[in-house]
């Protein structure tokens, strides 16, 4: 049980984004999240989620349920007890989030270390170009070709295109593709021995996470990583000769309590391990630095995309991404 008697609070924000971003679902121009933080009477946690329309949340949703836990925080919950108290889910990651980062302000730690991680390191994120036309995603392309990992929003038809427009416009760039279960089997057959071609390194979510058998009976040229298909651990049985990799998102997971675990429990499965976000600011990310440290593709790369970002928030420089400041998180 916590030490001293907590309060909840729990609000709202919108952040515009830079320019709209569209994915095989739809299309957005802000970023909305849900901020949990505990206080103690001496110390302040803070946690930030994005909840996923795709996974049944909003923002009204999950700031119900955060709302839900105020008397159990007061009552003297903890991070441990969390993980029973509430289900996987972008409402649990928050207030997993403050936990974690009331606990390193308490014993004046990082969280780094509380986790067993030790010093944390810079690491090389991808940049996500949002779906568009062949010419717009090659222009898009061309502007960041200085960027060692460039992430493709694709949808099926058209996608040879696009990823030929971005391969000439950033030739020395290393290419992922993320098709958000916009692919069919045929799909899936038919474009990735050509992508390989092009030198895209990585496939994530080609099928609908309900429907993806086929890839298990289907070559693939690319490795596969499940990120709808894959929310926590319990979820990797199932994704054993459909997927070579797990896209470990601590809105999906719950937190960073069970990133970590999946991380763990993935990696001895012999799955690689990347680690991505929702669109958020730098609170959102903060927390998966942690969990990027082990990891062999890195996508936190939300605050680059919005219009403005917290103050402090994360260092980017160019597409190396830097630990979070103790005034931020953690």
């Amino acid at each position: 049980m916590a030490p001293h008697p907590q309060r909840l609070t729990v609000n709202r924000r919108t952040w515009p984004l830079a320019q709209p971003f569209a994915i095989s679902r739809g299309s957005r121009t802000t970023a909305e999240v849900v901020v949990a933080e505990v206080h103690d009477g001496e110390f302040r946690g803070r946690g930030e989620c994005v909840p996923y329309p795709r996974y049944g949340e909003s923002v009204d949703s999950v700031f119900k349920a955060l709302e839900e836990m105020k008397s159990a925080v007061f009552s003297g919950l903890d991070r441990n007890e969390l993980q029973r108290a509430m289900p996987p889910g972008a409402a649990r990651n928050a207030l997993d989030a403050a936990f974690w980062d009331l606990d390193a302000k308490r014993d004046n730690r990082r969280a780094a270390d509380l986790a067993g991680l030790g010093p944390l390191h810079p690491v090389v994120t991808a940049y996500t170009l949002s779906l568009d036309t062949p010419e717009w995603m090659g222009e898009a392309a061309a502007q960041n070709r200085a960027r060692p990992l460039l992430k493709l929003k694709v949808t099926g038809d058209g996608d040879i295109e696009r990823v030929q427009a971005v391969r000439r416009n950033a030739p020395q760039a290393r290419l992922i593709v993320d098709a958000n279960e916009g692919w069919t089997a045929r799909d899936f057959a038919e474009l990735s021995p050509a992508l390989a071609e092009l030198g895209v390194e990585l496939i994530e979510q080609p099928l609908p996470a309900g429907d993806d058998d086929a890839l298990a009976e289907l070559p693939h040229p690319i490795p596969v990583c499940a990120d709808e298909a894959c929310h926590t651990s319990a979820d990797l049985d199932r994704l054993v000769g459909k997927y070579d990799a797990v896209n470990i998102k601590l809105d999906k997971t719950g937190g960073l309590t069970e990133a970590l675990v999946l991380a763990e429990a993935a990696a001895a499965r012999g799955f690689k391990i990347m680690v991505g976000c929702m669109i958020g600011s730098s609170l959102a990310m903060a927390p998966a630095v942690l969990v990027a440290q082990q990891a062999s593709v890195v996508d936190l790369d939300a605050p680059l995309l919005l219009a403005s970002d917290r103050v402090p928030g994360l260092r980017y420089d160019g597409s190396t991404l830097y630990p979070p400041e103790p005034d931020l998180w953690g």
